[in-house]
């Protein structure tokens, strides 16, 4: 099944194939993303009520993926039957919570990310990736949930707009740093707004619709300067609209992030 993860009013999303897993090789999973259009798929099973879920890209199996554990937290939800629908989740070597609730045009989910580690950028990561993306309005910071990537801020949505990374210096520049790519994302607005692009090539996406877990990382970031919500719009660049809220505590406490997703079909 596709679903469309991380809706912007009622439209747009991620197309996420969602699969229940079964004796597949890791060869077959990696081919499910391109056999259906989408970027990323998602395999999941439940067993004695856990709920475990495997994530892929053409490129191999990740640790995590914040826009895959929305559109199965949708599907579970769809299956449960339940207006509210509320689990523990296992992926990628721990277990968390996850939650649906139906609306009128899918499913609002989130999930807790995890534990997010930050730091500043070494000079090298400097050198190697920031004369990629000119217009930077501050400094860059990586950030970790589950795999680093660089977060990197730029001033306005027409700097964002402008942006064409060199694709084949970026992924070079990432696998020689070891990050999962880069996120780049404008000056957020005083009620925490902001818009954002991720680059990931290294994984096989040269640009993500939508990247849930890096909002979550730009959350626990910006909770250091006071903010408790940040609500990021993505996709526009690649013709499919979506929106990715965050919702964290003082210091990047009891963080959780999520969006809309729509169950369609293959």
């Amino acid at each position: 099944m596709i679903v469309h993860a991380c809706l912007r009013d009622g439209r747009g999303g991620s197309p996420t194939a969602v699969v229940p897993d079964g004796p597949f090789t890791d060869d077959e999973r990696r081919a499910v993303p391109a056999a259906w259009s989408a970027s990323h798929a998602v395999f999941f099973s439940v067993r004695d009520g856990r709920v475990a879920l495997r994530f892929f890209t053409a490129e191999g199996e990740l640790p995590a993926c914040g826009h895959g554990t929305v559109a199965a937290l949708a599907v579970l939800a769809e299956r449960s039957g339940l207006p509210e629908y509320r689990t523990t989740l296992y992926a990628g070597g721990r277990s968390f919570s996850g939650r649906a609730v139906r609306r009128s045009e899918g499913f609002e989910a989130s999930f807790d990310p995890g534990p997010v580690t930050l730091r500043v950028t070494t000079a090298r990561e400097r050198d190697l990736v920031l004369p990629l993306f000119p217009a930077v309005a501050g400094p860059a910071v990586v950030a970790s949930v589950g795999r680093p990537r660089m977060l990197i801020p730029v001033p306005t949505r027409a700097d964002l707009a402008a942006l064409a990374p060199d694709l084949d210096r970026l992924r070079d520049a990432c696998d020689r740093l070891g990050l999962l790519g880069c996120y780049v994302h404008t000056v957020p607005t005083a009620d925490g707004h902001a818009a954002a692009r991720m680059f990931a090539p290294s994984i096989g996406v040269p640009e993500d619709i939508a990247n849930a877990n890096s909002t979550g990382c730009l959350a626990a970031h910006l909770s250091h300067q006071g903010f408790t919500t940040v609500t990021v719009d993505m996709g526009d660049a690649v013709g499919s609209p979506s929106s990715i809220t965050a919702e964290t505590g003082p210091g990047g406490a009891h963080l959780y992030v999520g969006g809309v997703a729509a169950l369609g079909t293959r």
